[in-house]
């Protein structure tokens, strides 16, 4: 009674509304994991620091000793936003050192199956605290094989590691970019030079320039005491933009003169060329006396800045062919407040006094550094999947294969089941082939904790990242979910499931050693189908409560002894395995029929099957029972009908009803019909 009353309010749980963002994770979750000053001293060492939130809206914490700095920690849920392949949040406290290494990490929440069950926690805390010290300068790899500076996987546990591993790494590196650690990829291309002459430059971007006519500022500087005479020829033909690549600075200036204005500049500084013509001077003769360009403004964003004395280099003449006559040549240093990879404004600015006050005019011309002297940044790194999607290119052709050729069966079962060697050849071989290559090779049993993960990501948001990262897992639930559209689920039960395959193989070989069947009456039968709707239902409704204890439940299935961990394992769960697999000596498919969770989760979707390619006779259930007490699961009922929701597809019944040699029903007619002739 205790039970029902847990499982009701379990249930009641997964009808409500989640809440929280992302993966209904609610929002005092990552308040409640976040550092405190005994966790900083375990990573940094010493006594004495202080954690401390960073600025709002600014993700991380700041850990500090007499007021310095000495490091940051951030949180993978929160800033790489990782989920596990259980679907539910993993988070681990990545701390970074000013040097732009790994401090340390801790593992603060987890819901991984394997990890959970497989592995101990000593395990997981040894490797996440293994990426101490791993230089983030290294170029950027999330990849699951191993890197030097980085800890071995975790042995049956690579896809865990992985996610593990790419939290850590992306959450470390955006911490260092976000504090100014660590530099953002790209930059300005130092090292490349090819001959250019000046229409080249121009023409491609690298300076920018602007044309003001004597018209047009004599029409701006009107009522000036000295006015501007209209007509012809240039007020100020100005051309600017930055010299750092030496593609552009040492064309102009030749090799000596680039090289001695560059190695004048200080860390994070640039050099801005402003040359002119015409009459009005960009420079001016102020900054004599106030050190300060008035003149010139370079203006990004909200920062505007006045080139001063200190920055100042003249240049007399330029070095590069076709040059126009200029009249002044400029260097200007910029400091890092300008930002050379993002558009600026260079503006120049002309006054002259009037009779009542003083006019002026503003002469600009808009400057991004081209693309050609940049250095591309390198593409992010691929996301996990796709890069364990690549390692695993031989185990996805080989389940590809085997989807291939179960599909080539079950669309040419008419012509099989008229052959029944061939099917049994092809069923026992079928079956080999998933027991062996499929299970202990490439670990590909589906479990009910996957439907359980499925579930939790529809409720609380669903990645598709989650379910691709076990790509023979991946292929797998693809075909099984359009499969039980076109067949049931028999698809997976039936041909594709490895535990479901070495009970029917140890059973055929019991039967051919003549151990004798147990016919259990059909009103048993159908009650002991309860057992595994009700476990279904009660790991599912558990996990809302408690993922850890869903997943204990979840040992029900005796998949990760005798297939994922191959009977490496405690004795209780090696008994356990050997009573199931006793038990179905004696009755075909005994953990099938009764207790299987994930059989009875997917047979429930599977009643949108769409087609029904299993025939039926009238005369089934009635004149002729011989294919239910041959089923292997007992999913014909006394009145012949085939239960859908029991059906593993084996075809067994199709092979019987068009075998003429063991039919009643086709035997009986080929004794009419030879009567008849006769």
């Amino acid at each position: 009674m205790r039970f029902l009353v847990t499982l009701i309010a379990c249930v009641m749980t997964l009808a409500a509304p989640c809440s929280g963002a992302g993966l209904g994770l609610s929002p005092d979750v990552i308040e409640s994991a976040a550092p405190d000053a005994a966790l900083a001293e375990g990573i940094f060492g010493g006594t004495g620091l202080s954690v401390a939130r960073d600025e709002a809206g600014v993700p991380g914490w700041t850990v500090r000793r007499d007021g310095a700095v000495i490091g940051h920690i951030g949180s993978t849920w929160e800033i790489a936003g990782s989920v596990g392949y259980s679907g539910r949040p993993l988070d681990v406290l990545v701390a970074i050192a000013p040097d732009a290494r790994i401090a340390g990490a801790r593992l603060m929440q987890h819901n991984e199956p394997v990890l959970t069950l497989g592995i101990s926690d000593e395990d997981i805390a040894a490797y996440v605290n293994g990426f101490a010290g791993y230089d983030l300068t290294e170029p950027r790899d999330v990849a699951l094989a191993n890197t030097p500076g980085l800890p071995d996987v975790i042995s049956r546990a690579t896809v865990s590691t992985g996610v593990i591993r790419d939290g850590i790494l992306r959450t470390a590196r955006t911490l260092a970019i976000g504090r100014g650690i660590l530099a953002e990829a790209g930059g300005i291309d130092r090292l490349s030079h090819a001959p250019a002459d000046w229409q080249a430059l121009v023409t491609g971007g690298a300076l920018a320039e602007s044309l003001t006519g004597m018209d047009e500022a004599a029409e701006k500087l009107t009522g000036a005491k000295v006015p501007v005479t209209p007509g012809p020829g240039d007020f100020l033909h100005l051309w600017t933009g930055l010299i750092d690549p030496p593609a552009v600075g040492q064309n102009l200036l030749g090799q000596q003169g680039y090289t001695a204005a560059i190695g004048a500049l200080g860390p994070g500084e640039t050099l801005l060329i402003v040359i002119s013509s015409g009459l009005h001077s960009h420079r001016g003769t102020v900054w004599r006396k106030t050190g300060t360009f008035d003149r010139i403004a370079v203006i990004q964003g909200q920062t505007r800045l006045n080139p001063t004395e200190a920055s100042y280099r003249m240049v007399k003449k330029l070095a590069i062919d076709g040059a126009p006559n200029a009249k002044e040549i400029s260097l200007f240093r910029l400091p890092p407040e300008i930002d050379p990879l993002e558009p600026f404004r260079v503006e120049v600015t002309a006054a002259r006094p009037t009779e009542t006050g003083e006019v002026a005019m503003t002469m600009g011309v808009d400057y991004r550094l081209p693309d050609t002297y940049r250095i591309a940044p390198p593409p992010d790194p691929a996301p996990l999947w796709r890069e364990i999607w690549q390692q695993k290119r031989l185990a996805t052709g080989i389940v590809a294969a085997m989807l291939a050729v179960l599909t080539l069966i079950l669309f040419a079962q008419e012509w099989i089941i008229r052959r029944p060697k061939l099917w049994m050849l092809g069923r026992v071989g079928f079956l080999l082939t998933t027991l062996i290559v499929l299970g202990w090779g490439l670990n590909g049993q589906l479990s009910v904790v996957q439907v359980v993960a499925f579930v939790h990501s529809l409720l609380t948001g669903f990645r598709w990242e989650t379910f691709l990262i076990e790509p023979v897992i991946f292929l797998l639930w693809s075909f099984t979910a359009l499969g039980m559209l076109f067949w049931g689920r028999g698809v997976y039960c039936g041909w594709l499931c490895p535990f479901g395959a070495l009970q029917e193989l140890t059973n055929l070989a019991a039967r051919r050693l003549g151990v004798k069947q147990i016919d259990v009456p059909q009103a048993v039968h159908e009650r002991l189908w309860v057992i595994k709707y009700t476990l279904f239902m009660a790991i599912l409704a558990l996990s809302f409560y408690s993922m850890h204890d869903a997943l204990v439940l979840a040992e029900a299935e005796p998949f990760k002894t005798a297939i994922s961990l191959r009977m490496i394992r405690a004795w209780p769960f090696l008994l356990y395995v050997a009573v199931l697999l006793g038990a179905g000596l004696f009755i075909e498919r005994f953990f099938c029929r009764y207790l299987c969770p994930l059989g009875a989760g997917i047979a429930i979707p599977a009643k949108l099957k769409i087609f029904d390619w299993l025939k039926r006779r009238p005369q089934c259930g009635r004149e002729c029972r011989l294919c239910e007490t041959k089923c292997t699961v007992g999913a014909i009922d006394p009145l012949g009908r085939i239960n859908a929701n029991e059906c593993v597809l084996c075809l067994r019944c199709q092979v019987i009803m068009n075998n003429d040699a063991v039919c009643p029903v086709l035997k009986r007619r080929a004794r009419a019909a030879s009567e008849a002739t006769t």
